[in-house]
């Protein structure tokens, strides 16, 4: 068997954790942020752990993370 490859466009996005969790950066803090709020825009900085209901397609994606 050839090994899997992993999709390049989930490993630019998440990192798995040693624990075995998924972080995430949080959307809508790309562009058009004049009309947001500071308070809307500082909320949305960092990053934040995977929700229990995506996390079986994303390790799909990156089968050796």
């Amino acid at each position: 068997m050839p090994k899997m490859k992993t999709k390049r466009g989930a490993a630019k996005r998440f990192n798995v954790q040693g624990a075995g969790g998924i972080k995430r950066s949080k959307a809508f803090l790309r562009h058009i942020l004049t009309k947001k709020t500071t308070k809307r825009k500082r909320g949305l900085r960092g990053t934040v752990q995977l929700d229990d209901t995506n996390v079986r397609a994303v390790k799909a994606m990156l089968p050796y993370a």
